[in-house]
């Protein structure tokens, strides 16, 4: 079978690597792929946007099975428009994948089927959300309702920080269309953690838990990005609390879904914040987390291939998969200045020293010419290292991460922290 991942991101190529070991697959392409699928793979430059061209070259090479990677490509439709070609695809359809597209329809969604989630208030004028803000509990959280590539939502505690973000979204459009309507939330204290469940629409995988790290700086400091670092798995998330979050915030989202009509099929990837009150959602994707991916898919013993068919099928006969009994830690590698404004065609060394230490390197802003990896991107490398406990994993991490150099690179310190302070006891 012939299989074409869309993307081209640390998630596509921990995709790519995990499908290559399937004896099902023959032909692999990435669409558009970077510089690390370029060796298991057959990159495609297509625009992951045009479904058009993206259809045409999936009938033209034969493709059996599409895993698509990115929230545009899901938000653009892509899945319909393929489906329609009766070719499969791993990924939701245009109205699923609403719950990721628009947070405000997933909050409605939340509501209605009594999800437990913050609390929140939806503004498309200027002035309303001022006065509300000024009137509302501090620190709050301001959230534009669409895609913003993990940017969109901004913690303030103070209403001068408030006021000063509602009017870069709703005034001077900082997120495009993006932000033409605004939630401004509840906030929750706790600790954060993901969980991802793989799903044809009824029955449902749930994965292991993979806590991101969101923030650019250590300590949990500075602003949001797409993701600086995860580990898998996380002993905050017991049999107990796992068993709850199935209950309350999984199985009931899909249910939801299809008694509104809409078949889920594909990743439910629910953010969650762990409170003194039980697990409440912050926010739902519709695809795999990145870097959140890169750590289970490295602890995934059975041939994801089979599972991803099925659920393309709307077949999924079972919900477990089998797992390595290790654990897993991410490193993300950024260019200096991520998630604002960087520069791109740093050289990169030191890749095959930190595969030769045992890590595995999955790229993601880089570009391959003539044997040389350059920059070209905000998130560059992701460097997960594998252990029978966090503290071996994180030093197996940290040691590839070391081997590696280009100008200006910047990464998080104290990736898995919190899981050794927990484990210690302090």
């Amino acid at each position: 079978m012939n299989v074409a991942v869309i993307g081209s991101g640390g998630r596509e190529h921990a995709l790519c690597w995990k499908i290559r070991q399937s004896s099902k697959v023959q032909e692999l392409f990435c669409i558009p792929g970077n510089g690390g699928t370029k060796g298991i793979a057959h990159n495609v430059s297509l625009d992951i946007t045009k479904n058009q061209e993206i259809k045409d070259f999936c009938k033209a090479h034969n493709i059996g099975l599409v895993v698509v990677g990115p929230e545009a490509a899901l938000a653009g439709g892509i899945t319909d428009v393929l489906e329609k070609e009766n070719i499969r695809v791993f990924g939701p359809s245009l109205s699923a994948a609403r719950l990721e597209s628009s947070k405000i329809f997933a909050k409605e969604i939340m509501a209605k089927y009594k999800i437990p989630t913050a609390e929140s208030r939806v503004f498309d004028n200027l002035e309303d959300a001022e006065e509300y803000v000024k009137t509302t509990t501090l620190p709050v959280v301001i959230k534009a309702d669409g895609l913003a590539s993990g940017k969109g939502v901004i913690i303030c505690a103070a209403i001068e920080d408030a006021l000063h973000t509602i009017r870069e979204i709703l005034k001077e459009g900082i997120f495009g269309t993006a932000g033409n309507r605004i939630l401004v939330e509840e906030f929750l204290e706790g600790e954060e953690v993901s969980i991802m469940a793989m799903t044809d629409g009824t029955t449902m995988i749930p994965l292991s838990s993979s806590p991101d790290h969101k923030r650019v700086g250590d300590g949990d400091k500075g602003p949001n990005t797409g993701g600086m670092g995860a580990y898998s798995p996380a002993t905050i998330v017991d049999g107990k609390l796992f068993d709850e979050i199935k209950r309350t915030v999984l199985q009931p989202t899909i249910n939801a879904m299809r008694s509104e009509g809409v078949l889920f099929k594909g990743v439910l990837y629910a953010g969650l914040m762990i409170t003194k009150n039980g697990p409440k959602v912050l926010e739902f994707n519709a695809r795999f987390g990145d870097p959140e991916l890169q750590v289970l898919l490295t602890r995934v013993k059975s041939d994801i291939v089979d599972v991803f068919e099925q659920i393309a099928a709307g077949k999924l006969k079972s919900d477990t998969i089998e797992w390595e009994q290790t654990t897993s830690v991410c490193v993300v590698l950024a260019s200096g200045g991520y998630p604002g404004k960087f520069e791109k065609g740093k050289e990169i060394t030191g890749i095959k020293d930190a595969e030769k230490e045992g890590a595995i390197v999955f790229h993601s802003g880089t570009t391959e010419k003539e044997g040389k990896y350059f920059t070209s991107g905000g998130r560059v490398l992701n460097i997960v290292g594998r252990g029978p406990d966090i503290t071996k994993a994180v030093q197996n991490a940290y040691n590839g991460v070391n081997k590696i150099k280009f100008d200006d690179m910047h990464f998080r310190r104290d990736i898995g922290a919190r899981e050794l302070n927990r484990q210690r006891g302090i």
